[in-house]
Parts: structure tokens; C-alpha cells; sequence
């Protein structure tokens, strides 16, 4: 038995479940930034161009419905002080700076005027800010999670969205990492205990079927 094999039977049963969809989704783009997808940048993960490229027809789906779409960004201060203990860790992470062109949106997926942008210091996109009353307000009860990376806001943002009480579905390759390995390992781990790993048709067909807003 292969140790793949071996892992999904050690899991099968008790780790397992879904959660499915449920009756209003919205889509959230989490940190699709340029320095992620620059080469001469020090974040630069290539699998997050794939996923930009993968998302682009999802994105367009769900502003053709009407679908709820919010979009994050990673921004600190110029003096940092609100990056804490993250940026004594990670000091990576200070080129989310305005200014920085790394801190800037990828033009494939680029914020309309009337779409949600969440600032976020944190690699949860719920830590600190108004995401979850956004929803809630909004009637929203599923969040459909692209974005970068796999390992660190998309995991936090799925753990928390479930911990909120929302239907988490993650597009498999619409997330993407620095390497293939925390990138499975993630989305294993987060398809067992926080919510759904769905591929990106699987999940435009489920968005089509059940008709939230599509247009005849």
C-alpha cells in the first residue's frame, strides 16, 4: 500500500465530511499581489501565476451573476508597527508597503471600483477586519476562496471562515505556494477539517446549477 493510500484510509470516515454549498456563496480573492508573482521579487511563489491565470475565468463567472466578489490585500504602515510579531518572523512580508509595486493588485484579477477590498495585516482575512460582518451582512453563507498562498492566508482564511460559521470552499488550483509539497499537504488538511477542495470547473459548474443570480 502506497503512503498515499495508507493516508486517505487512516482518514476515511473521520476526516472526511463535506459541507457542501449553501445558499448565497461569495468569492474571495485572497492576496493576489504582484510581489507573488514577479521573479525578481523575494516572495515570488510560481505557482501563483498559475492560479492567477486559473482564476480569471472563475472571477469573470461570478461577476456575470452577480455574485458577491471581495478581494484582499496585505498593507502595512510605513513604520510597520502594525505588522507586530508577523514581521519580527517573516520581515519578507514588509514589502506590502503603499508604493511598493509588489503591494500591488495582478492586473489579470484587478478590483473593479464596486467590489469590497479588505485590508488585512495578518494571514487570516478575518483577523482584524470587518470581512466576517461584510458577509454576514450580505446574506452570505458559503465563501468560495482563491488566492495565495496555500499554506499561510488561504489555510488561515479557511480555518477562520469555518470557525465563523461559513461553508468553506477552497479552488484547488486556484490557490497556489511557494512549492507542490505545503501545497498538498494544506490542501489535504483543509479538504479534512475545514471545508471543501473542489477544482475550479467542479466549482463553476456547482456556482451554474444552482443559479445564484446567472443570467438566461
Amino acid at each position: 500500500m502506497s503512503d498515499s493510500q495508507d493516508l486517505s484510509n487512516n482518514y476515511a470516515g473521520v476526516w472526511d465530511g463535506k459541507v457542501g454549498f449553501g445558499n448565497k456563496a461569495a468569492l474571495v480573492l485572497i492576496d493576489f499581489l504582484q510581489g507573488y508573482v514577479k521573479e525578481e521579487s523575494p516572495l515570488y511563489a510560481p505557482m501563483v501565476q498559475t492560479a492567477v491565470s486559473n482564476t480569471v475565468a472563475l472571477l469573470e463567472q461570478a461577476r456575470s451573476t452577480g455574485m458577491d466578489v471581495i478581494h484582499t490585500r496585505i498593507l502595512y504602515h510605513p513604520d510597520f508597527h502594525d505588522g507586530g510579531i508577523w514581521l519580527q518572523k517573516a520581515p519578507v512580508m514588509k514589502a506590502m508597503v503603499a508604493g511598493n509595486p509588489f503591494a500591488e493588485f495582478c492586473p489579470e484579477v484587478m478590483p473593479l471600483e464596486s467590489e469590497v477590498v479588505v485590508v488585512k495585516q495578518y494571514a487570516s482575512s478575518f483577523f482584524g477586519t470587518s470581512l466576517a460582518s461584510t458577509l454576514v451582512a450580505r446574506g452570505v453563507d458559503t465563501v468560495v476562496l482563491v488566492g495565495c498562498s496555500t499554506s499561510g492566508c488561504v489555510r488561515a482564511t479557511a480555518v477562520d471562515a469555518l470557525q465563523y460559521g461559513f461553508r468553506t470552499i477552497v479552488v484547488s488550483d486556484c490557490v497556489g505556494d511557494r512549492h507542490q509539497a505545503p501545497h498538498d499537504a494544506n490542501l489535504f488538511d483543509i479538504n479534512s477539517k475545514y471545508g471543501d477542495v473542489m477544482a475550479r470547473d467542479e466549482v463553476m459548474n456547482a456556482l451554474f446549477e444552482l443559479n445564484w443570480g446567472a443570467t438566461e
